[in-house]
């Protein structure tokens, strides 16, 4: 990696706990500035391209910085499935570890698809076509990690995937939303006991 390439990887890592944590309409320039110690010139030169203003700049940051907090996430939650072998052990295994750090996740802020989803509904068009891309991606984990389970005889047959995926992709982020709002983990108590009884219902 050259010096130029460690320096806009060293921005993207800040602004993603920045953005996540204060949005992209509350996080300023200057916010970034103060974080990274660069200076205007410093940020600006790792991301301007031809035809790019600084709406456009920010964006592309913004747009970095979300791609690189949800990488941090999946990065987390891989280390804790990556060594488990069953299929619905590893489902529970993703519930078990936001039952342990809804409070204190692996990007300041929170969970960065739902903290950019709400804020980036309406207003920023961009954003929201990363988020729904994620919330792709995430479904499509799901639904190869029950197919591999049921290729293996650990997961019932005939089970809807895609609403699987849907109902526990729903159930753990309304359970964050909850627990971080209240800040207390009890509402994900809550949650978790729903999802761990679905996932256990899927089981041969």
């Amino acid at each position: 990696m050259t010096k130029s390439e460690k320096t806009r990887q060293f921005i993207i890592d800040k602004a993603a706990d920045l953005f996540n944590q204060k949005g992209y309409n509350g996080t300023t320039l200057q916010d970034i500035m103060d974080a990274t110690g660069l200076t205007k010139g410093g940020i600006y030169g790792n991301f301007k391209r031809d035809g790019l203003d600084k709406k456009g700049i920010k964006e592309e940051i913004a747009v970095a910085a979300f791609d690189h907090a949800v990488s941090r996430v999946y990065a987390a939650v891989g280390e804790r499935t990556g060594v488990i072998e069953n299929s619905l052990d590893k489902l529970k295994a993703v519930v078990y570890f936001y039952r342990e750090r809804v409070l204190s996740p692996p990007v300041e802020g929170g969970c960065p698809i739902q903290n950019t989803a709400i804020e980036s509904d309406d207003a920023h068009p961009v954003l929201r076509k990363k988020v729904l891309a994620a919330l792709d991606d995430w479904k499509r984990r799901i639904i190869r990690t029950l197919e591999k389970g049921i290729e293996n005889g650990e997961v019932k047959p005939g089970v809807n995937l895609e609403d699987f995926a849907t109902l526990f992709i729903g159930n753990l982020e309304g359970g964050i939303m909850l627990a971080r709002v209240q800040r207390s983990p009890q509402p994900f108590e809550v949650m978790s006991r729903q999802l761990l009884a679905m996932i256990d219902d899927l089981r041969i």
